[in-house]
């Protein structure tokens, strides 16, 4: 097995620039992650400002392709949104008639929820936490 080198800061990714999925209905899509999660709609001109997200940890792990993790099985990705107080977010959601599903462990890294969206896509809520503040 070759060895893995060290790869220079210059060479390396920074964050997430963007996420891209297809939807059945990307307008209504759109309305409701920015009604319901507070996701500013995507600028649609190059003079129109982008979201900016606060800094914080992000994870990027590839899961087996049979894993449960995700809920229904024709789903291949799920978001994970940071939140400053899940509480609050899912007494939003909620009072908006989406279900929510709060996971009743407090993990070492934070506290976590679940729901779909309209489309049936997986996302989870984490407020961070514990050895993971930010």
């Amino acid at each position: 097995m070759p060895s893995k080198k060290e790869q220079p800061g210059r060479v390396r990714v920074t964050g997430i620039g963007g996420v891209f999925f297809r939807a059945q209905n990307p307008e209504k899509l759109e309305a409701w992650y920015s009604e319901n999660l507070g996701i500013p709609d995507p600028a649609k001109t190059y003079d129109d400002p982008p979201w900016r997200q606060q800094e914080g940890s992000t994870v990027f792990q590839p899961f087996k392709s049979d894993t449960q993790y995700f809920g229904d099985a024709s789903k291949s990705w799920m978001l994970n949104f940071r939140v400053e107080d899940l509480d609050a977010m899912v007494a939003w959601l909620l009072a908006n008639g989406i279900r929510v599903e709060v996971d009743p462990e407090i993990y070492p890294n934070g506290r976590f929820a679940r729901l779909l969206d309209p489309e049936g896509n997986p996302i989870q809520l984490w407020e961070p936490g514990g050895t993971d503040p930010h």
